[in-house]
């Protein structure tokens, strides 16, 4: 074999017990972070912290390393060092939505708020469509008690990123304080089906039910144009034609709910509004959530689906009842709802952002 072919090949072996090495450290890692992970699931924030701290000494560089290891010490409580660790990780290139999502909390956590501002204002600014992101400065912004605000994030966050949950359930139950009861229904409703059985469903339930009272308590909400102006003559007009759309289709269903707000009086009156919804708006403004509840209908679900919303609210032992004597109906909506789950589109964000003041 000639000189430079042995070299190479030298250095080929080389190279390759290098990598495998490398490769191994990596596994190593890998395994060492699963194990951390796995300690901060149990509760076990001090051996999670040990084990990261040895990953870290083997690879310093390792930003998801440093990232969970700062998400120990907060969750343990020592927010001094999380604040340490977690500081220089916002300014990596790779730093990522979590990164900032933990590095948020962490900043609240010292009351920072000041901090955690500028934070969330750099993350939103390399992340502009972040549902999450949107999600956190609207808490941080309520939690400094600028609503108007915080309310503000939520909507965009929905404009932005419509299919995640958090900005629905933050955005409903703030316009349930606001004299707009129809966002808190659309967002709450929107909600309970991307976030379908959890505490925060039942508490959005409530909120739908009692907007939808609201809604029927108060007809100067049928009266009022969001967003009204008037032109150089007098002539009023309005920016947010979908929800004049709504409210005037509203508006005609009154004497349905004349018994009061049920799940039996709310399943006709949002049939006789989809009805006609879609006999003179659903091309105009398409909303995938009333394209969701029209292949219910269609389906046969429709009375199913609405006692599974408002049953549990209005009356539990009724719901109950229901579900018993309709136990087949009930059992084939559940096998809908698994198959058929609501996507929510982009280009169908009808809020004008013109924020009602929050009583």
């Amino acid at each position: 074999m000639m000189e430079w072919q042995k070299v190479t090949k030298r250095w080929s072996l080389v190279l390759a017990g290098i990598l495998t090495l490398q490769w191994a450290a990596a596994q190593d890692n890998n395994d060492l972070q699963n194990t951390a992970r796995s300690f901060l699931r149990s509760g076990d924030y001090a051996n999670a912290i040990l084990v990261l701290n040895q990953a870290i000494q083997t690879s310093p560089d390792d930003l998801e390393l440093k990232r969970d290891l700062a998400f120990a010490y907060y969750l343990k409580g020592d927010i001094n060092r999380a604040y340490t660790v977690v500081s220089p990780l916002v300014d990596k290139k790779d730093a990522d939505i979590h990164t900032f999502q933990i590095a948020g909390n962490i900043y609240q956590g010292k009351q920072d708020w000041k901090g955690a501002e500028k934070l969330y204002v750099r993350g939103l600014k390399k992340f502009p469509n972040s549902g999450e992101l949107h999600n956190d400065y609207g808490d941080l912004l309520q939690n400094m008690k600028n609503f108007d605000g915080a309310l503000r994030q939520w909507v965009k966050g929905i404009e932005v990123d419509p299919n995640f949950p958090g900005n629905y359930y933050n955005a409903a139950r703030s316009y349930l304080w606001t004299n707009e009861p129809i966002w808190a229904i659309l967002y709450g409703e929107t909600f309970i089906n991307l976030e379908s059985y959890t505490t925060r469903t039942a508490e959005v339930r409530d909120i739908v039910i009692e907007c939808y009272k609201k809604l029927f308590d108060d007809p100067a909400i049928f009266n009022s144009i969001p967003g009204e102006s008037s032109d150089k003559k007098g002539k009023k007009n309005s920016d947010n034609g979908f929800m004049d759309a709504y409210k005037g289709i509203m508006a005609k269903q009154v004497s349905v709910i004349t018994t009061g707000i049920e799940p039996e009086s709310l399943i006709m009156l949002r049939t006789r509004f989809l009805l006609d919804w879609y006999n003179f708006y659903g091309l105009r403004y398409p909303y995938a959530l009333f394209d969701f509840q029209r292949r219910l209908l269609k389906d046969g679900m429709f009375e199913a689906y609405n006692q599974w919303i408002f049953g549990p609210v209005a009356n539990q032992a009724e719901y109950k009842a229901w579900t018993t004597l309709h136990k087949t109906d009930y059992d084939a909506f559940s096998v809908w709802q698994r198959n058929h789950p609501l996507k929510l589109r982009e280009d169908e964000f009808y809020n004008t952002g013109k924020i009602a003041t929050i009583k």
